[in-house]
């Protein structure tokens, strides 16, 4: 398949999911987000119809393709105002991760829930004093018996209040080496030793953002996902699909907000000719779209990479789809409220709280300076300065 054109299948994909989306729509979020809610409903008939485990295996109750389609899903969704941020989480990277690293047990117990939307999973590596720097993780596990005991903190993890478990990243000690390896564990949400404690955001979402805190909390051995020498490959196996979708989030708000200007610039009129009319208007309208477009060929690259099983390609194209489409996303962002002017400010119109969240995308997963880093290293072969 050539990676920049959809398959009829994807295109029917796409619009099924828009219809959906947009019997939902931004009212529907903002209702929920006022009352403290969550998007159940949305969720749950997402699930039901099959888009929420898309990418996962057939045989555990997914839909047998790739994040190609589960990254169409996130961008309709949120091109209809109303996307779902744990789509990132659950089914990308937790189930992605147990997909393709877990015992059967694991996915037998985890898979058909992710992929029906009956179940979630929270997925935890950043701490206050390692953010975008994985080999500066302190949440240790050291075994005890036939168990692991399991310290450490996470800081903004999102979702943990309606996940069933979060997959929390940590580090074991090599026997050989006395080095701190990376590992991946399921942990259920109501575990012992396991806390959580909100985190006041200026976001307007439906997610919440916690700081976690494990104490000593003890865990079977059957909560490690995979092999405990692999945990490297199985972190980035799910980092990843992260970054991908996180640009299907931000190419989906973008259009959102981009569609919202178009019609205003078409209808609202000024000195007898919509403002659309006049090129101040038009062109950064016109621009944000090429952008928002050019974002989006690059997710399709990566996607098509990593669910072809190029692991090192995908990494290199999902961190620049992820930078292009969170630049993308916030001026299309800007300059939509910039289009409805005062309008644009107002409740009534819902695009002022897009602000921020459209900011949100160049800082998380990762930093844009990070994959800047990224591709001054690895891709042009630049010396680092850390």
């Amino acid at each position: 398949m050539n990676a920049t054109l959809e398959t009829e299948e994807h295109k029917a994909l796409r619009a099924a999911v828009s219809a959906l989306g947009r019997r939902y729509g931004r009212d529907y979020v903002t209702r929920v987000v006022a009352g403290g809610g969550h998007p159940d409903e949305l969720w749950a008939d997402a699930g039901k119809l099959g888009y929420l485990g898309v990418n996962l295996p057939e045989e555990y109750g997914g839909g047998g393709g790739g994040i190609a389609e589960l990254a169409i899903v996130l961008e309709e969704l949120g091109a209809s105002g109303c996307p779902l941020l744990m789509l990132v989480v659950s089914p990308a990277i937790c189930g992605t991760v147990i997909a393709r690293f877990g015992t059967e047990e694991q996915k037998r117990t985890w898979l058909p829930g992710l992929a029906d939307g009956t179940r979630r999973m929270a997925f935890g590596i950043t701490e206050p004093d390692a953010g975008s720097n994985s080999h500066r993780i302190t949440t240790t596990a050291r075994r005890d018996g036939d168990a692991w005991l399991l310290t450490g903190r996470k800081v903004f993890i999102s979702g943990v209040d309606i996940a069933d478990a979060v997959l929390i990243v940590g580090r074991t000690e090599d026997a050989r080496t006395g080095r701190l390896k990376p590992c991946l564990f399921i942990v259920p949400r109501d575990t012992e030793g396991f806390t959580r404690r909100p985190i006041d955001m200026e976001l307007t979402a439906s997610e919440k953002q916690f700081e976690l805190v494990l104490d000593d909390v003890r865990l079977p051995a059957e909560a490690l996902v995979g092999d405990e020498d692999a945990g490297l490959l199985q972190l980035f196996a799910g980092l990843n699909p992260e970054r991908i979708m996180t640009a299907a989030f931000a190419v989906g708000m973008g259009r959102y907000a981009l569609a919202r200007a178009v019609a205003y610039a078409r209808d609202r009129t000024v000195w007898k000719s919509p403002i659309g009319a006049h090129q101040a208007i038009a062109h950064p309208l016109a621009q944000a779209h090429i952008d928002l477009e050019l974002a989006r060929l690059m997710m399709q690259k990566a996607a098509h990479l990593y669910d072809t099983g190029d692991d090192i390609g995908a990494g290199e194209a999902a961190n620049m789809a992820k930078y292009a489409a969170a630049e993308a996303c916030v001026k299309a962002v800007d300059q939509a409220v910039h289009t409805l002017g005062g309008n644009g400010l107002t409740r009534e119109f819902g695009l002022a709280s897009l602000i921020t969240a459209a900011r949100v995308s160049r800082i998380a997963p990762v930093s844009r300076e990070m994959i800047l880093n990224y591709v001054s290293h690895q891709t042009l072969g630049l010396p680092k300065s850390y």
